[in-house]
């Protein structure tokens, strides 16, 4: 790997794995370099890149941070990307490493591919993906299909492919990893850890390294200076989509839908987030994210769920002039009854 190109950090991971929370430690702990982010989320509020614009971090501003909320970075690298990229690299001061934090519902094998454009791999080079994974999902099998009842619908039709879209997409990050953090470890006990590690292994034919974490919380040192080189290897590294659609058929992500939910303030949290999981567990939502206004608090409520999983606590003052609101995207798959979800939450305020 030449030295003298600027390393890059690609972070991946299905929705919720953690990615946004081990950035932010990242951030706080980098040892001085200075370091560009630029944050890819699927739906129109850029939840993630306001947390990371709160994290204080000297050695990365708010200049430093760059959000694509207009589409999945996997289908716009040319529109998106690259020039994003073109832009950083002509800034006087340089970054000394930049990190790529992807939609949970990216494939990380278009944009590494992309370090091979002429314009970025004469001065950019991957230093490793690192793909983060939600050990509580995988040990709850969020990301398995029933195997034993397909088996048996198999026996009347050989040509059933059993993966579901989740599926598909939670192999084809972990096939392009260099590295695999198992974040949320405290949340299951040594023997499903175990499962989790036998299940991850399992999932893809490369074996990358591969550490545990709570809360996001991995040392820059691990994160940062891998040197692997990755877009050298991507063509190794195929996803489902380029196995089964080599003929140049355009990936999408029709599968999953997204939409954002404004409310106005939240009397009482507690009895919203309570309401939330059986909203969540009713219509199959996947991801839920945004921000709570709290009648009478200074600060802002975050809120994440990963299913039925929801935290919540207060990140940051509204600051002088914004609006105060409750902003809320959810994102599901393409079967979900947008019109109910919304109908739904709503009917809480």
């Amino acid at each position: 790997m030449n030295q003298q190109k600027i390393p890059a950090t690609v972070i991946t991971g299905f929705l919720g794995a953690g990615k946004t929370t081990m950035i932010r430690n990242l951030l706080t702990n980098a040892g001085g370099k200075k370091i560009a982010l630029i944050i890819n989320e699927f739906g129109d509020l850029g939840v993630d890149g306001e947390v990371l614009k709160g994290c204080g971090a000297e050695n990365c501003t708010e200049d430093d941070i760059i959000e694509l909320t207009n589409g999945c970075i996997c289908c716009t690298v040319a529109d998106d990307f690259i020039p994003t990229m073109s832009k950083l690299l002509e800034r006087e001061n340089r970054p000394d490493h930049i990190v790529i934090e992807t939609s949970g519902l990216a494939l990380p094998q278009p944009l590494v591919a992309a370090f091979n454009w002429p314009d970025i791999r004469t001065q950019v080079t991957v230093d490793g993906v690192i793909t983060v994974v939600d050990s509580a999902a995988v040990a709850a099998g969020r990301f398995a299909d029933d195997h034993d009842a397909v088996e048996a619908r198999r026996v009347e039709d050989e040509t059933l492919d059993h993966e579901s879209p989740i599926e598909e997409l939670f192999e084809d990050q972990l096939t392009c990893a260099d590295l695999i953090v198992l974040n949320k470890t405290d949340l299951i006990d040594g023997a499903g850890l175990a499962r989790v590690r036998d299940e991850v292994a399992s999932r893809t034919a490369r074996k990358p390294a591969m550490i545990e974490a709570k809360n996001g919380e991995v040392p820059a040192s691990v994160l940062l200076g891998l040197g692997i080189g990755t877009e050298e290897d991507i063509g190794n590294r195929k996803s489902h989509h380029e196995l089964e659609h080599e003929d140049g058929t355009p990936h999408d992500h029709d599968e999953f839908d997204s939409f954002v939910v404004e409310l106005g303030p939240i009397a009482d949290p507690s009895v919203f987030v309570e309401s939330l999981k059986g909203i969540i567990a009713e219509h199959d939502v996947l991801r839920l994210k945004g921000f709570v206004d709290v009648p009478g608090k200074p600060m802002r409520l975050q809120l994440q769920a990963v299913g039925s999983r929801i935290d919540h606590y207060f990140d940051r003052a509204w600051a002088a002039g914004e609006a105060r609101g409750t902003r809320l995207v959810v994102i599901g798959l393409h079967e979900m009854d947008e019109g109910a979800v919304r109908e739904a939450i709503e009917g809480l305020v």
